[in-house]
């Protein structure tokens, strides 16, 4: 009879994440917004490593991925007195905008985990807040143009920025994924707050993805898919019990073959912190680049 019982719970729990899931993605406020998004290649991971990590960082993650970077500066990028080097790194795989401040980081400053390009900041701002958002950096001008650093639902912070001059960068190769960690408690409202700011869509809601995607084998838990035009999003939906390195790695890279990207990292010192596990079609790995960067790395298995 106890088996009975828990078959029902489990049964009417994924009914619930079904219903919601559906609910969230007819939320009206899809429709009656202009998209803001330009694309994922403007979708930059920002990474703040000490200054005099920096050259092996950048050295380290070109080699490991390829692409370019642009050149290095000096700058202020906060609104108030600060000083940082400023630069871009651009890959087939994904972009990083990397900081290695040369004075103390002004807060909230570090714990934004993304900047996305924006058409218009102004309309960019109104409809994150009209879609739950909450301001944590009021905009300001930056050498370039203007930022914004917003907080979604569940505590995901993010940078919305905006050009003087529009960029033009390449498209990639394959579209990286934002990791984002959110309570049981809060997702849906993150979900529904995300969903109607980039216009996306849910690719997939698994109530029971296998736990060994967070460190725990033995368990299951909830995983949601989104995409948009400011590219791929994965929610992973847990009760914070997660063994290191399990939620600090920001961002998801995808490549060809993970078994020559390991390879290839590990001889410009770049450690597995996590060996490589197969689960939900992907082969898939977590690394830590010089300077402290933790990111997972994945194989889609055809």
């Amino acid at each position: 009879m106890l088996g009975n019982h828990y078959l029902i719970r489990i049964l009417l729990l994924s009914s619930l994440v079904t219903t919601a899931s559906s609910a969230i993605a007819r939320d009206p406020a899809h429709s009656s917004t202009r998209q803001v998004g330009v694309g994922a290649q403007y979708d930059t991971t920002h990474v703040y490593v000490a200054p005099d990590a920096v050259d092996e960082f950048v050295a380290s993650f070109l080699a490991t991925f390829g692409g370019q970077s642009t050149k290095q500066v000096v700058a202020t990028v906060t609104p108030t007195p600060s000083s940082t080097t400023s630069q871009l790194l651009q890959t087939p795989v994904g972009t990083v905008s990397v900081f290695g401040f040369k004075t103390p980081i002004p807060y909230p400053f570090g714990a934004e985990r993304t900047g996305y390009l924006v058409t218009d900041m102004d309309e960019a701002i109104h409809l994150a807040k009209k879609s739950g958002a909450g301001v944590l950096v009021a905009a300001f001008p930056d050498p370039i143009g203007r930022d914004v650093v917003i907080q979604w639902p569940g505590g995901v912070n993010m940078q919305l920025y905006w050009h003087t001059t529009k960029p033009s960068y390449a498209t990639l190769a394959t579209v990286p994924e934002n990791r984002v960690y959110v309570s049981p408690v809060r997702v849906n409202d993150f979900l529904r707050s995300f969903l109607a700011f980039s216009h996306g869509k849910i690719a997939s809601d698994d109530p029971h993805a296998p736990g060994i995607e967070i460190g725990r084998p033995s368990d299951t838990f909830r995983r949601v898919r989104v995409e948009s035009l400011f590219g791929k999003l994965t929610v992973f939906v847990t009760d914070g019990h997660l063994p290191y390195p399990y939620g600090r790695e920001l961002t998801g890279y995808e490549v060809p073959s993970l078994s020559d990207t390991l390879a290839k990292a590990q001889s410009l010192s770049v450690n597995i912190l996590v060996e490589p596990y197969t689960s939900s079609g992907r082969t898939a790995a977590i690394v830590e680049f010089p300077g402290g960067y933790v990111a997972e790395i994945h194989e889609i298995n055809k």
